[in-house]
């Protein structure tokens, strides 16, 4: 078995959220808008699930959205878990400090977990997916959100054309995310069933770069990568970096804009009850009988389509 690189340093990511727990509510409007998509989703569930866990639940997001929501019925206890003890201080509730890539729970424990903007800072998102479906009962419901590949591209191309400007080379200053188009797939290679997956793209315009670098510490969501660059961020470079954010993406007020792309991934740990693909050869009725349509072969002439281009 290949071990999964490590790719983050999740110390030093404590750190950050630790740092980041009183201020994290003036910049906390992704987390919002995640907890809110996940509250709505469980609405249109015609089902109930009794014990839960917010995963990485930080300030309470999920919780504060489900308190007024008609969904806060279908949960009896919900357990808020975070990477930093100093997010979840100062509420009430079950909360405990746990690391996502090495979750606590009883295998078939739970009947839904939740995780908003927190499992793309996990070296092994696959392994830590492994984990929530075997804490899931049969049946029981994974809801999850992280960042996406298109998150900060504004500011990846800034800093990277900064620094080769510079110094001729450049490293990478802010932490990969996960691709949308294997979002789904992740989700299969875990066991899970009925994976779907769907993306948010999210426009913030601010003043200037340095006031989304301030959010972004805010949010503890700054690179924390394992390897560190063999060139630290200089004054000089940052600098650089700040004025060709402007200079190519400032929008004709002047303010800039910053892209952060959010992708729900939902999945059913399997169960016997739910509903499975018919395998192939099974139909009961030719697709042409069903579209009352003539059926051709594969060798006769297709007709001319009727809007020629």
């Amino acid at each position: 078995m290949i071990a999964s690189p490590i790719l983050f340093d999740r110390a030093l990511h404590r750190q950050r959220l630790d740092r980041a727990a009183q201020a994290y509510a003036t910049a906390s409007f992704l987390k919002r808008r995640a907890a809110d998509d996940a509250v709505v989703r469980l609405e249109a569930i015609m089902r109930r699930f009794p014990r839960a866990v917010d995963l990485g639940a930080r300030d309470g997001a999920f919780a504060r959205a489900l308190a007024i929501s008609d969904a806060a019925e279908k949960i009896d206890w919900l357990i808020e878990t975070d990477l930093s003890g100093a997010m979840l201080a100062g509420r009430a509730g079950t909360r405990l400090v746990v690391d996502e890539e090495r979750l606590p729970f009883a295998p078939a424990s739970l009947d839904l977990i939740v995780s908003t903007l927190a499992l793309h800072w996990t070296n092994d998102l696959v392994g830590a997916l492994i984990q929530i479906r075997q804490a899931l009962k049969p049946d029981g419901l994974f809801i999850g959100a992280v960042l996406g590949g298109a998150t900060l591209t504004e500011l990846r191309q800034s800093l990277l054309a900064a620094e080769v400007e510079l110094t001729g080379g450049a490293s990478p200053r802010v932490s990969p995310f996960a691709d949308a188009f294997d979002a789904a797939a992740l989700l299969q290679r875990a066991g899970f069933a009925l994976p779907v997956a769907d993306v948010d793209r999210v426009t913030v315009r601010y003043a200037d770069p340095l006031a989304l670098l301030r959010d972004l510490r805010a949010m503890g969501e700054t690179a924390v990568p394992m390897e560190r660059p063999p060139r630290g961020l200089t004054r000089g470079v940052l600098v650089r970096a700040m004025e060709l954010y402007a200079e190519r993406f400032a929008d004709p007020d002047g303010r800039i804009p910053a892209t952060f792309e959010i992708i729900t991934i939902t999945g059913w740990a399997p169960a016997e009850t739910q509903q499975k693909p018919l395998k192939p050869g099974s139909a009961r009725m030719r697709l042409a009988d069903a579209l009352n349509s003539i059926e051709q072969s594969a060798g006769e002439a297709a007709g001319k389509p009727d809007n020629d281009r």
